[in-house]
């Protein structure tokens, strides 16, 4: 096959020969069939030039979150008896021009490995590939091409943040929030299940009739562990958002989701374009869930009145909103799924979270008198604000909602995150989530703090 640079001699030694015939000049003759001469002897050098070759191309990870780094490696091995010449391997990949490696001469039986990394700034689905193998001719006239390789997807998760996971609620479902012992019988030797020993355990809760059953050493465990239920629900609404607020809703929503699926709570993933992953438990699910995260967009046709309504059918456990800019009105439904749900935590995506203390607050954020950004409790019963004194710092989060303002008019305030693009996540959602888990556990019960999920 000609390359561009081959069509183009190829067509001048045709005008070159053309020209000679209608000028008679005898020097055109010869340049035009050497043109030509060239054109052929290329394409004959590579269609001699036939490869036996072993391509093996690996992706890895093939799941990786925003900003790690993910590695394509192929592994060219020669099968023939001589040298190969040098290869060109090229592979697609999206969103660049794609990737271009050069292979040096190999000889029989050798082996080299060439790598590149992929583009892994942005969540999304990166398809790479196919791999074609291309062997030109020394003046690049020509190029036979080989497929070696089939087109892979890379997915490419939203960027995550070490966080502390949603605490436990008296609504969480099936255990409730309290440790539940299981009795198998009468005989006072009541344990919830077994699980394989390991070693520190104590020798005496092996469980010796089921050890002897199934070959391996089984312990007693005596009680059944925490198990959260938490929903996650994310504003796609493409009103609300423009594209910097939209990425950031995204990644803190795969936070949180990653946060309490390491701790393993049963998850739910709701966006307002009607998307509902139901609930569900364990890794296959949570990558579920980070997958349609990476993919996911705004949307013209999402509506976030017609998803409140169907949370207020199912509650249960705790409630997590990300937002965008929203109405008053909004902010009040949203609220109003409190009596749904052990827990409400709302967290709002806003460019001016570190406004000025005499700025005005935006547009359906809560009233709070010092401006945006701070993160505290919203008090759904009158709309004040419950206190913090920074702007959307690890100090803000630190210091908003404490003392009295937590309730106001008598009713318990919904806990409140101003989530600003470019700036990290944690430090204005972990003093909120570890203040919301010291209220909620009761002393002396046993119930486990608030936990940062562990990648």
């Amino acid at each position: 096959m000609l390359t561009r640079q081959g069509w183009l001699v190829l067509a001048g030694g045709l005008v070159l020969l053309v020209v000679a015939r209608l000028l008679g000049i005898s020097e055109l003759y010869v340049f035009g069939a050497c043109a030509l001469g060239l054109v052929g002897f290329s394409t004959l050098y590579v269609a001699a030039r036939r490869l036996e070759l072993e391509v093996d191309r690996t992706v890895h990870p093939a799941r990786v979150h925003a900003g790690r780094v993910s590695r394509v490696d192929v592994r060219v091995r020669n099968l023939r008896a001589t040298d190969t010449p040098v290869l060109r391997l090229h592979e697609p990949v999206t969103g660049t021009p794609g990737a271009e490696l050069l292979v040096p001469p190999l000889s029989r039986r050798a082996a080299t490995v060439a790598s590149y990394r992929l583009p892994t700034d942005r969540r999304g689905l990166l398809t790479v590939g196919p791999l074609d193998v291309v062997v030109g001719d020394p003046f690049g006239l020509a190029k036979a091409t080989v497929r070696a390789s089939e087109p892979v997807d890379v997915t490419v998760y939203p960027k995550v943040e070490d966080v502390l996971a949603v605490p436990f609620t008296a609504a969480h479902d099936p255990l409730a929030g309290a440790r539940q012992p299981h009795s198998l019988g009468r005989t006072g030797d009541d344990f919830y299940a077994l699980r394989p020993y390991v070693v520190g355990d104590d020798l005496r809760r092996i469980h010796w009739p089921s050890t002897a059953r199934h070959d391996e050493m089984l312990v007693r465990q005596q009680e059944q562990p925490w198990q959260g239920r938490t929903t996650i629900l994310v504003d796609t609404r493409r009103a609300t958002h423009d594209d910097a607020t939209f990425e950031a809703v995204i990644s803190a929503a795969a936070s949180i989701a990653v946060a309490n699926g390491v701790r393993r709570d049963i998850l739910r993933l709701m966006t307002t374009d009607g998307t509902d992953s139901g609930f569900g438990v364990g890794q296959a699910h949570l990558q579920a869930l980070l997958e349609h995260l990476a993919v996911v967009q705004s949307s013209g046709r999402a509506s976030l009145r017609r998803t409140v309504e169907a949370l207020g059918r199912k509650g249960g456990g705790a409630l997590v909103v990300l937002i965008g800019q929203v109405t008053g009105e909004e902010m009040a439904e949203l609220g109003r799924l409190r009596g749904r749900f052990g827990a409400v935590t709302v967290v709002q995506a806003d460019r001016r979270g570190a406004a000025a203390p005499a700025r005005a607050p935006a547009r359906g954020l809560p009233p709070n008198g010092n401006g945006v950004g701070r993160n505290g409790t919203w008090a759904t019963g009158n709309g004040a604000h419950a206190g913090g004194n920074g702007h959307g710092g690890p100090t803000a989060g630190a210091a908003g909602g404490s003392g009295a303002g937590s309730r106001a008019g008598g009713r318990p305030g919904v806990p409140y995150v101003v989530l600003v693009p470019g700036r990290p996540f944690a430090p204005a959602w972990d003093p909120v989530i570890s203040r919301q888990a010291d209220g909620r556990r009761p002393s002396g019960s046993g119930a486990p703090d608030a936990t940062r999920g562990t990648r």
